[in-house]
């Protein structure tokens, strides 16, 4: 008689999810302690100084409890700062972003020197802002390059006063933002764009479809992640814009070109006023928290769940 013996597979022992917690949370520890020292204590300092008036010397004893903020929206000068914002916020996204596209779309095709143009639109992003708005407060200044090619053009003398006149300070500061940043969202859809097959192309056109029926129907619907986080982008820079305007203008003239966060400095490090410069960054901060959790909520979380389906099938 033949004896059969059944082979069994040894027992493999995983290790139970007790004993991982303390491996997790020690490769953790660093990053969390680096989070917590500078982002998450910062935030919690300025809430709690934005409630006192305090000049940033003296003992924090001068509690006023919301009247910092009250004050702020009160003030006709941070209301039109606050506008401000909402403008740049709303040329970037009507103007800046549908220029990026266009760009993307054209350096997408099979053009000669296409490197070269995508390298030289994307060359305004890598200079910081500082060095941005020195180079362009040249530029804007009275006869200076700008004056000069308009003198040339239109033979006569020209002094257009950009940084000067409080109708269109704002509408140059968007010039030079847009001329920075423009192409940074370029690259971001030209990278979605090279995600997007070919084939779906080369499928439209043999169903007759023209070029303009296939970028509505099958490029811009594939496209609309990265567009989606051009459009968060932009909000949060526009929201926290400081660098290029502080630089070309200070806010002025007449705070003419004033934003929420240069009206901040200003009462913070000029004014001494810290108490209430800090009640003016926790309301930077509220807005720019609600954008994120919005895009999160109604954006990034419909982007990963459609990339996890298309993974999974």
């Amino acid at each position: 008689m033949t004896t059969i013996r059944t082979l069994t597979r040894p027992e493999v022992r995983t290790p139970s999810t007790t004993k991982k917690w303390p491996i997790v949370m020690g490769f953790l520890a660093p990053a969390l302690l680096l989070y917590f020292v500078f982002v998450l204590w910062p935030i919690i300092q300025a809430m709690h100084y934005s409630v006192y008036h305090w000049n940033g010397l003296e003992p924090l004893t001068d509690f006023v409890g919301f009247n910092n903020f009250t004050k702020a929206f009160g003030d006709p000068v941070f209301r039109s700062a606050l506008y401000h914002n909402f403008i740049i916020l709303g040329l970037s996204l009507a103007l800046q972003l549908p220029f990026a596209l266009f760009l993307a779309v054209m350096l997408d095709q099979n053009l000669k020197g296409r490197a070269l143009m995508r390298m030289l639109f994307f060359a305004p992003y890598v200079l910081s802002e500082v060095v941005t708005a020195v180079v362009w407060r040249q530029i804007f200044r009275p006869s200076g390059a700008i004056d000069a090619v308009i003198s040339g053009v239109s033979s006569h003398d020209f002094q257009g006063l950009w940084l000067a006149n409080p109708k269109i300070v704002l509408y140059s500061l968007f010039f030079v933002i847009t001329w920075k940043y423009f192409g940074f969202h370029m690259m971001i859809m030209l990278a979605g764009l090279q995600q997007i097959p070919d084939e779906l192309q080369e499928a439209a056109a043999i169903d007759g479809a023209s070029s303009w029926q296939a970028f509505r129907c099958i490029t811009l619907p594939l496209l609309a992640p990265a567009i989606r986080v051009s459009v968060f982008l932009s909000m949060i820079g526009s929201i926290q814009l400081f660098d290029v305007v502080w630089v070309l203008t200070g806010g002025g003239p007449i705070n003419a070109s004033n934003t929420m966060a240069t009206y901040m400095y200003d009462w913070g490090f000029e004014r001494h006023h810290i108490g209430y410069a800090n009640a003016v960054s926790v309301i930077v901060f509220g807005l720019s928290l609600l954008v994120a959790l919005a895009y999160q909520r109604w954006a990034l979380r419909r982007d990963v769940e459609g990339s996890l389906t298309a993974m999974g099938a």
